[in-house]
């Protein structure tokens, strides 16, 4: 379960990724989020969705992020400082 601060750090990070603000991110706007981590390929946006889009509707939802993000807490430490 996350704490308060780290509630916030996914909301922060969430409506960085969710560039259009319509609650989810989807492929594209992953694939543009990670470019600002470096050198991202089609192939990584699509492995990276695969894992976190748990439920296949082509979109990550904030359930799906916080979940992806508890899971995986010194990844999002990492990805923190960058947004």
């Amino acid at each position: 379960m996350a704490d308060a601060t780290e509630k916030a750090e996914h909301d922060r990070i969430f409506k960085k990724f969710d560039a259009n603000g319509d609650g989810k991110i989807s492929a594209a706007e992953l694939e543009e989020a990670l470019k600002t981590l470096g050198s991202v390929t089609a192939d990584d946006v699509k492995r990276m969705m695969a894992e976190i889009d748990t439920d296949g509707d082509g979109n990550i939802s904030y359930q799906e992020f916080t979940d992806f993000a508890g899971a995986n807490r010194g990844l999002m430490k990492d990805v923190a400082k960058i947004f």
